[in-house]
């Protein structure tokens, strides 16, 4: 039985072929291991272009969408396969992260400082908004562990920016990351960072990564993760040299993609350079989709894009 598709608020781009993408150079390898990941002659892709500031994107295997952020814009939005792009919630709280858990969304909200739940439609539900008495900052990305569990990161840029919610002071003395565990309601605080951003987990689960965005560290870090779920041995995974790592995905060779000033940097398991995506400006955010997981979904200030990847990319 088909799965019902959320309904659309409305449609801003009719079905169409995507665009290339003419005023970019073509992927760089740094190492001979890079070239075989993206297909054949793969050049970036245009889908979608007239957001304010893209981000969050998640596959929905089960909808066969990618869903997306516009967080300034106000909107969540849904690209199918035929190239239609639609508008699944309007005038939303600033969310920025999406994640998927099993078949509903999880949604960071910067402007109602919380983390919430939809089905891809209508107000998303709250499911936690405070740490011990008081009000999150501006959770800003997350991921859905293997045992169930809602990992998100918690910086101070939604409390900064009036363009991504809703200017404040802070009524924590720190900026964290969070386990959240959906059937009991505990909240447990797992590490601090400068700006904690992006986050993602190798593929066996035993190593977190955390984006640190702070201008001063601009670096993804890794800890390793314990059977009762506590981090240790915090180290430096990778330092992103041109701008600052936001969102990343991490694929199943335990390779790491990260966002930057440059375009999608790609790290080994063991944090080596193998090559770079460029994009036309800043990106913020990517995650794999599509058939067999093997197109690349990038989002950077008003643009989705794709990039087609081969046998060995996220799922090979």
């Amino acid at each position: 039985m088909p799965s019902v598709q959320p309904q659309s608020v409305c449609r801003v781009r009719q079905p169409g072929p995507p665009a290339p993408v003419e005023d970019v150079d073509a992927p760089i390898a740094y190492d001979p291991r890079f070239e075989p990941v993206l297909a054949p002659g793969a050049r970036l892709m245009s889908l979608y272009r007239e957001a304010l500031w893209a981000e969050g994107p998640v596959w929905w295997a089960a909808r066969d969408m990618l869903v997306w952020s516009d967080v300034e814009g106000r909107r969540l939005f849904g690209w199918r396969p035929d190239g239609a792009v639609d508008v699944l919630i309007d005038a939303t709280a600033f969310i920025n992260g999406n994640a998927l858990d099993g078949n509903r969304l999880i949604h960071c909200e910067h402007g109602r400082r919380c983390v919430s739940t939809s089905d891809g439609s209508g107000e998303p539900r709250i499911l936690v908004s405070e740490y011990q008495g008081r009000r999150l900052n501006s959770p800003n990305d997350a991921v859905v562990a293997a045992d169930g569990a809602i990992w998100f990161t918690d910086p101070t840029y939604g409390l900064q920016n009036p363009r991504q919610g809703c200017p404040g002071e802070p009524e924590l003395d720190h900026r964290s990351v969070y386990r959240f565990e959906p059937g009991t309601g505990a909240l447990t605080r797992m590490a601090d960072l400068e700006q904690p951003n992006g986050l993602g987990f190798a593929p066996d689960g035993r190593t977190l990564y955390v984006a640190d965005s702070d201008l001063d560290r601009h670096e993804i870090i890794a800890f390793d993760v314990a059977e009762d779920y506590t981090l240790s041995n915090r180290r430096a995974f990778a330092v992103i040299q041109d701008g600052v790592p936001d969102g990343f995905a991490v694929d199943a060779r335990g390779r790491v993609w990260t966002s930057s000033g440059a375009g999608v940097q790609v790290f080994s398991a063991a944090g080596e350079a193998l090559g770079l995506i460029p994009t036309p400006h800043l990106c913020s955010n990517c995650t794999f989709g599509g058939v067999d997981g093997l197109r690349l979904f990038i989002t950077g200030e008003e643009s989705l894009w794709a990039i087609d990847l081969a046998g060995q990319g996220s799922g090979g």
